[in-house]
């Protein structure tokens, strides 16, 4: 462990020992957590920065969906001041947007907030020209245009279902009751009110703060295979998880929540963390903030280099905040240091394990009627993707068992006498068994079939969605699908004319004329089927 104060003492020494356990392992490069007792606090770091230096207190690290704390923050002055309530129609403070209502019900700012607006996680027009940052280029105009067009799978208020989209939309329309920008109300409203000097947004978008001190001390973040990651400018959708902070900053915050260091920000925080609606059967949300079943409040964030976790004892009297500069889950050091029987994740050290090694695993596994697990190769590691999940990166730490770094998952492949890969065993909140599917037992859509190559040929050019373009190209054996500004991905035949993705639930349906030509491709996505006629034809 390196960077360990001279008083240290408020961190458990299981959780101080995890941490040293993940630097070794290279989980992550850095950890830098704030812990508070009563009236006592700390900064502990572990690790060491690109240029061999060790973190404090004043390292700038970006807080991802930790933002969304603060957009409630925001919602709840603006409640308390008299000039909205959660029960305001969105569709008040953006009058110039067309907003979408079902049922006679309106997307309001408290259903925004509690996350039972009815909007998906992510609006179907998010193509980003550079998926390494992707939220720089989706403006208002791209916001107001898919809100436009989007119709309700189900009503408002109905079910949870987390959308980062829902909260970007909150933030931008708190910012615009303000007729500001979301960088500068944050900075007006809550950094310059509890003294978070070291805190912004973008680093780039007009009208946020982002002083070169910060700059400079900014830790370079890593994606969870520890490569460098760009840093995420966020525009439209601000509010989901635009700011960066310290961990000086944080706790700065975090005692304000708590209750600790009064401000004029304690009446708005204590209304903000108030449990509202069911999240899951053991935790209930507030505006942004979930309370557990334990009396813990807490909130998590993770961009493409990053994660943090904010949480507290909901007596007042203890709490953490942990940022890091690698994407991988840091949730259960944040339980473990509030809660002494809340289980820590055990500590992997990826090996490598010859690549022919890794198609012994492939294939579909059922944990449940309807919930499969499928695992694939894809840029020379192994993935895999739950039903209605997006794809994961697993990791080999000996042979037949993996792990992923994100949701303490870990997974062991079991093997039939002749030594033939039979099922897997997913540990995770327990430990669940799935036998490996046969090709005959697998659904019609997952069913992968070969097409002689004419026919592979016929898919092969450009379709314009209003969105943008699908370009299908041949890659060596197999079809590959990019939209425009994101990664190629293969599809795989499961009839001729359909097709699917391994490393998202979608699904392509080609169309054709009368006389057999492709003549355009419908994308199925969340919920939405999205039609794109072919304007190209590649000889």
């Amino acid at each position: 462990m390196t960077g360990m104060p001279a008083n240290a003492g408020l961190l458990p020494e299981r959780v101080e020992k995890a941490a040293q356990e993940r630097i070794a392992a290279g989980t992550y490069q850095t950890l830098v957590f704030g812990a508070v007792d009563g009236d006592k606090s700390e900064v502990v770091a572990f690790g060491k920065l690109d240029d061999g230096k060790v973190p404090d207190g004043d390292t700038v690290y970006e807080i991802g969906s930790v933002t969304k704390t603060f957009t409630a923050t925001l919602l709840a002055r603006a409640v308390l001041s008299g000039r909205v309530t959660l029960d305001s129609p969105v569709a008040q403070l953006l009058p110039d947007f067309k907003i979408p209502s079902r049922g006679g019900k309106d997307i309001t700012l408290g259903l925004l907030a509690t996350q039972y607006s009815g909007l998906p996680r992510m609006p179907s027009n998010f193509l980003p020209r550079d998926p390494a940052n992707p939220y720089a280029d989706y403006d208002a105009a791209k916001l107001k245009a898919f809100l436009a067009g989007y119709r309700l799978p189900r009503d408002p208020g109905a079910v949870y279902e987390y959308s980062n989209l829902g909260f970007g939309l909150l933030g931008y329309a708190l910012a615009q009751l303000e007729h500001t920008t979301y960088g500068a109300v944050i900075d007006d409203e809550i950094l310059k009110r509890l003294g978070m000097t070291m805190s912004g947004t973008s680093m780039t978008m007009s009208g946020t703060v982002f002083t070169d001190v910060m700059r400079a001390h900014l830790a370079p973040g890593h994606d969870d295979t520890g490569k460098a990651a760009k840093n995420w400018e966020v525009d439209a959708l601000a509010g989901a998880g635009a700011i960066r902070s310290t961990t000086n900053d944080m706790l700065r915050y975090l005692k304000a929540n708590m209750g600790i260091d009064q401000s004029p920000l304690v009446a708005a925080m204590k209304l903000a963390q108030r449990p509202r609606s069911d999240m899951t059967k053991t935790m209930r949300i507030g505006l942004a903030w979930i309370t557990t079943d334990k009396g813990i409040v807490w909130h998590n964030g993770m961009t493409a280099g990053y994660r943090s976790f904010l949480g507290f004892t909901a007596d007042g009297r203890r709490g953490v905040v942990i940022l890091a500069n690698t994407a991988a889950d840091a949730d259960d050091l944040g339980f473990a240091t509030l809660d002494a029987d809340a289980p820590l994740a055990p500590t992997y050290k990826a090996i490598v394990l010859p690549g022919a090694s890794l198609d012994d695993y492939v294939g579909t596994y059922k944990l449940a009627d309807k919930f499969l697990l499928s695992v694939f190769r894809m840029n020379d590691g192994l993935f895999a993707r739950a039903t209605g999940q997006s794809a994961i990166p697993i990791f080999p730490s000996a042979p037949n068992e993996f792990f992923a770094k994100v949701a303490g998952i870990s997974i062991s492949f079991t093997r039939d006498p002749m030594g033939v890969v039979n099922g897997l065993v997913l540990h995770q909140n327990g430990d669940r068994a799935a036998p490996k599917l046969s090709a005959s037992e697998l659904p019609p859509e997952l069913k992968e079939i070969a097409l002689d190559a004419a026919t592979v040929g016929d898919y092969v050019g450009k379709y314009r969605f209003n969105f943008g373009m699908l370009d299908v190209a041949l890659k060596s054996d197999h079809l590959e699908a990019q939209l425009t500004g994101q990664p190629a991905f293969p599809i795989f035949a499961s009839a001729t004319d359909k097709f699917f993705y391994k490393i998202v639930d979608a699904q392509l349906d080609f169309e054709r004329d009368a006389g057999g030509n492709v003549v355009a491709v419908v994308l199925h996505q969340n919920g939405l089927d999205m039609r794109a006629p072919r304007v190209t034809t590649q000889q």
